[in-house]
């Protein structure tokens, strides 16, 4: 006989608004997080210029962002197995600190707010600057000057990253219903775009340096994996970067061990098919040659778009109409990335609060708002305080950016993958299925992920990696600020960690979130009851092999996480 039980699976609710959204609106959110107009518009070019000297990515851009899908969708499945064991906001915090332990799952945890604090400059700095180039497209005469300074684009980027965080504060399903707004401007514009491009290069009337597509295009593996792919690929992962805020929003999702997985599934594939088309159509009527509008032109490498607008739409009525869309959908896709980088962050220190592994009053919840208080605010203050710093040293090296965030989420993303093999080892071999989506899938993309961790560090660390607008080279004590800033990003968070253990060590001792695996257990029945918890909160059920082998007779196993009943047939299989 097999009754059903409840476990430690069951989500615990931390003061979140649950069933707020569905699984369209947690589409849009995965989509909307991932910023496309922004994300393409702040890193195509420097995908095409991936490499050393003469050897880099160029036409195959498109092959590289076909390659870097391949890791995001290994993960997103990752993140889908592990979310239906524990559908906790924390994610990678959470479910790295289930697996491996409080160290890994700190450094998890602290791998996502640092990643999100660092595109926050980035992204206020094009949402500051983009704002007056799209008032100067309207006749304002003074907006013009203001695109051109850092004083006020950087003024302008700060109250931007202010409303999203008001936003953000205000509600869950008012941050939905935006995204939804936003993300429907953005992608119509995308589109738009890409057509306009390819009806101009195959009706012949591109500019000089436009190239039909070609198939090889899509091809990435005729280029050097050290040097030139595993560096491209990072760049491309950020384009991909966000579609797991739709599962860090699972605690406020209706069905939350379904629908937030589901959603980060979706919206990796629809993010695959939007940068295939856009990617193809940019590198086609652009070209990618080092003048002019050419993708290789470090001009042009902040802004791709903005840059091949008014060529490839003219300066007559329709094409400033079709300029001030484009600039509206790059415009909108910051702002709209803004705030949803503030979401996942926010839940993130939230849960981390929780466990204790960072101070407690990260874990306020608003009374009636039901969203994280003092998480929230406290990632506005902080993206604040960031972007101000980094602008003050040097804007160059908020162009430098992009690359160390690659690196950030390949340590997180990927250590979220070798979780969920580690997580489910007891039962990866129980069915075909849980081998492929709990073992393979997941494993292969923390592998791929590694090697561009290991191999995109040892390009960024080179002097001359990258320059400014002067030829100079973006250096930090010698070394790529690539790689300064994402390894010492990193090593920031060890820090802190360590200081935390020392102030606070019931986390890092297990006792708030403690280890375990997916277990199977012997059924309650004929006065058993199985119970779930900590290892001193009660007797706990007796664990079966995964083959059944120790099964007593005329009794049935279950999924500690699931509650499902095990086909006893499998015995000694």
């Amino acid at each position: 006989m097999t009754t059903a039980v409840s476990s430690s699976s069951d989500v615990d609710s931390k003061g979140l608004k649950g069933g707020a959204l569905g699984l369209v609106s947690s589409v849009v959110v995965g989509v909307a997080s991932t910023a496309p107009a922004y994300s393409l518009a702040a890193a195509l070019g420097y995908i095409v210029i991936s490499g050393v000297g003469g050897n880099v990515a160029g036409v195959h851009a498109p092959g590289v962002v076909l390659l870097a899908f391949v890791p995001m969708y290994l993960i997103a499945v990752a993140y889908q197995e592990l979310n239906k064991a524990e559908a906790d906001c924390g994610t990678t915090f959470t479910w790295a600190s289930r697996a491996f332990g409080p160290i890994a799952g700190w450094m998890g945890g602290w791998g996502i707010i640092v990643a999100d604090v660092i595109v926050m400059a980035n992204l206020a700095q094009i949402a500051g600057s983009t704002t007056f180039g799209l008032l100067g497209n309207f006749g304002v005469g003074w907006a013009v000057a203001a695109s051109n300074s850092v004083l006020w684009s950087t003024v302008a980027g700060i109250i931007w990253i202010a409303v999203m965080t008001w936003i953000c504060y205000r509600g869950i399903e008012i941050s939905a219903r935006l995204q939804q707004v936003l993300l429907s401007i953005e992608v119509v514009v995308l589109i738009i775009f890409s057509l306009f491009a390819l009806i101009r290069v195959y009706s012949g009337n591109g500019v000089k340096t436009s190239l039909i597509p070609n198939i090889d295009w899509f091809n990435p593996f005729t280029l050097n994996f050290g040097s030139v792919l595993a560096p491209a690929l990072l760049a491309a992962i950020f384009i991909y970067w966000g579609w797991d805020t739709a599962v860090s929003v699972n605690e406020e999702t209706a069905e939350p061990k379904k629908t937030p997985g589901r959603a980060a599934i979706i919206s990796t594939v629809l993010l695959l098919i939007t940068y295939t088309l856009v990617t193809t159509a940019t590198v086609s009527f652009a070209g990618v040659g080092s003048h002019g509008i050419g993708l290789a032109n470090g001009n042009n490498a902040d802004n791709v778009f903005l840059s091949i607008g008014p060529v490839l739409f003219g300066t007559g009525v329709i094409g400033k109409i079709l300029i001030a869309l484009l600039t509206i959908s790059i415009l909108t896709s910051a702002s709209a990335s803004t705030q949803t980088t503030i979401l996942p962050t926010a839940r993130t220190s939230l849960s981390m609060a929780v466990y204790k592994a960072i101070p407690a009053k990260f874990a306020r919840i608003h009374p009636k708002y039901l969203t994280p208080t003092w998480s929230t605010v406290a990632m506005g203050i902080v993206s604040i305080a960031f972007y101000l710093i980094f602008t003050l040293i040097s804007e160059d090296i908020l162009t430098a950016l992009v690359d160390s965030i690659g690196l950030m989420i390949a340590f997180y993303y990927g250590l979220t993958g070798f979780a969920c093999v580690w997580f489910y080892r007891k039962t990866i071999f129980s069915t075909f299925r849980n081998f492929i989506m709990r073992g393979l899938f997941p494993f292969a993309g923390g592998v791929m992920l590694a090697a561009a961790f290991v191999y995109g560090l040892i390009s960024y660390a080179a002097p001359d990696w990258e320059v400014d607008s002067n030829g100079h080279n973006i250096t930090i004590f010698g070394i790529g600020a690539d790689a300064v800033i994402g390894v010492g990003g990193l090593l920031i968070g060890a820090v802190l960690m360590g200081v935390w253990w020392i102030i606070k060590p019931d986390f890092f001792r297990g006792k708030t979130l403690p280890r375990r695996s997916d277990d199977l257990v012997l059924a309650p029945g004929d006065g058993r009851v199985a119970t779930f918890g900590l290892p001193d909160s009660g007797r706990m059920p007796e664990v079966i092999a995964p083959d059944l082998s120790n099964l007593p007779p005329g009794q049935n196993a279950i999924d500690a996480v699931t509650g499902q009943p095990q086909d006893p047939k499998k015995r000694g299989s």
